[in-house]
């Protein structure tokens, strides 16, 4: 089974900084895809990330293009998504995803492994 653990959350001001983690297990290895939606309330669950655990492609939608970066952790199965230059737009609940080979598009019905989110909060 897989499972996917979320962490470093949290409120910060704009233009501020944060790293949020998942840990994945029940992950095998070959070609994974791991990505990150953003949930907020009242709107669709929105693709920010996904990397390909294989060969590390990486796709990053327009909003967090230059801004949000994700990597493969120093851990295990750890997927780090190191956020910069927050706004308040960029509030929300933020949820890590698991998909059998990368989809070619990063829509939430194309992810069938989800963990159950991370807030963040950024104040103007």
């Amino acid at each position: 089974q897989v499972q996917l653990v979320e962490s470093g959350g949290g409120s910060v001001q704009a233009g501020g900084s944060l790293s949020l983690s998942c840990q994945a297990s029940g992950i095998t290895r070959g070609n994974w895809c791991m990505g990150w939606f953003r949930q907020t309330p009242g709107k669709e669950r929105d693709g920010v990330a996904k990397i390909n655990t294989e060969d590390g492609t990486t796709y990053y939608a327009d909003s967090f293009q230059g801004r949000f970066t994700i990597s493969q952790g120093n851990g295990q199965n750890t997927i780090v998504l190191q956020m910069n230059t927050l706004s308040p737009e960029g509030t929300g609940m933020y949820c890590s995803a698991a998909e059998r080979y990368c989809p070619f598009y990063m829509k939430p019905g194309d992810f069938h492994y989800w963990g159950q989110g991370t807030q963040v909060t950024v104040s103007a």
